[in-house]
């Protein structure tokens, strides 16, 4: 048994953060500043981007998306149930309606199949959520776009650092017709973590000058150099903005983060190819799909939904249990882990199911069969590099302790493990 609790999520800070903080608080820029502008330089490289505009969350990168693309009142962005508030409430926003389409599955990602027939004259925008950091189908989403003229705005909070069919998620889609940006986040327990924070790309350059000038308070362009050398106390509001902006402390943060981006997606990895080895093969147990090599369409439909070359961020381990080979709930296999002292969360409880969105719209839980079987069936285990080789076992463990209780069918000995996390070992 541990000595203390595990918590689901821990960032992975050390020196490197506390060095740019102390940088900025001894600079005297604490606000958005030359930090802010450096990130935003470095993030833009890495994702494959021609701009960035660092903001203070992913919320608001979302919601001046949709104010870059004219969404106005009445208007209609398709996306899925199965994510966290902030995808619809942005919609919500500007009196538009989010309409919800049901999930693959597979790997929890918004079906393509059931995309087109959410399409009315009303429509405007595809908002598609990379659940877990594993991307959704972007080419069929890209091409059901183009076809009907609509932007496309990735919710991409999961989503650093992955990839789709070899571009990274961040790179343009390969249809000039298509309005298109990609949100990020760096909330505290996200893959980049600046405590608050997230991130704007595109390479539409009108929706980046707008975005700029939206994210504070709608002042002209470049605002934050009127108190260099360089600036003038002169300024102009050129319409209705909004205090969105990220401070050169949290720049800071995301500067020490993406400089060590890629250790922290190794080990990830190497925590979820643990897992998968001990939980795979017991019949109580679904592990999630660890690259888009093994989804396959929900039905047969005319767009490729096969990527033989992404790549997951592995920001969630959503494992499912069988219930029907279970003596225990879901709750109960929570509390269980509890017992163990092993945190645990679910991801996500679905839109519909919420008191607003039920009562606003009438779902019922089976408006969305597969979204709401599949959260039913959902827990999501503790996968982040401040984990050590042991945390790792005790999850490990812990789980097949509770299944070893609770059914009958569980295999007599499983696989050791002979790769640790503590020894997954790169560059900085």
């Amino acid at each position: 048994m541990r000595k203390h609790f595990l918590p689901f999520a821990l960032p992975d800070i050390d020196e490197s953060e506390f060095a740019h903080v102390r940088e900025s608080l001894e600079s005297g820029w604490i606000t958005s500043g030359p930090k802010t502008r450096q990130f935003e330089a470095e993030f833009k490289k890495a994702v494959g981007a021609e701009h960035a505009i660092a903001l203070n969350s992913c919320t608001a990168a979302m919601h001046l998306a949709l104010e870059a693309i004219g969404l106005q009142e009445n208007d209609e962005v398709i996306t899925t149930p199965y994510t966290f508030a902030a995808t619809a409430e942005v919609v919500r926003y500007f009196n538009a309606k989010p309409v919800l389409v049901d999930i693959c599955p597979h790997d929890f990602n918004i079906n393509p199949n059931l995309i087109e027939a959410a399409i009315t004259e009303r429509t405007k925008a595809i908002i598609p959520v990379h659940i877990a950091g594993l991307a959704a189908n972007l080419d069929a989403i890209g091409a059901i776009a183009a076809k009907h003229n609509l932007a496309v705005i990735e919710d991409a909070a999961h989503a650093f650092p992955s990839t789709y069919k070899g571009r990274k998620i961040g790179e343009p889609l390969p249809y000039p017709n298509v309005r298109h940006a990609v949100c990020y986040s760096f909330y505290a327990t996200k893959t980049l973590a600046t405590g608050e924070g997230g991130m704007l790309c595109t390479n539409d350059d009108e929706i980046a000058e707008r975005v700029r000038i939206m994210a504070l308070h709608g002042i002209s362009k470049d605002a934050w150099k009127r108190y260099t050398a360089e600036g003038s106390w002169f300024y102009e509001i050129i319409a209705p903005g909004y205090k969105y902006n990220m401070t050169d402390i949290a720049a800071g943060m995301g500067l020490a983060q993406l400089a060590k981006a890629k250790r922290m997606w190794r080990q990830r990895s190497e925590i979820a190819r643990r897992y998968n080895e001990a939980f795979a093969g017991i019949g109580a147990l679904q592990i999630p799909i660890s690259s888009a090599t093994e989804k396959t369409p929900c039905e047969p439909c005319q767009y490729n939904c096969i990527d033989t070359e992404g790549q997951h961020s592995w920001h969630l381990y959503m494992l499912r249990l069988n219930q029907q080979e279970l003596t225990i709930d879901r709750a109960q296999f929570i509390e269980e882990l509890k017992t163990f002292k092993i945190g645990s969360s679910v991801h996500f409880i679905p839109l519909h199911l919420h008191p607003y969105y039920r009562e606003t719209y009438g779902y019922l839980p089976d408006d969305f069969p597969v979204a709401h079987d599949e959260f039913n069936r959902e827990i999501s285990l503790p996968i982040y590099s401040k984990m050590s080789d042991q945390d790792v076992q005790d999850v490990i463990d812990a789980v097949l302790s509770i299944i070893e209780k609770a059914c009958a069918r569980v295999p007599s000995s499983h696989p050791q493990q002979s790769v640790h996390v503590a020894d997954v070992k790169v560059e900085r």
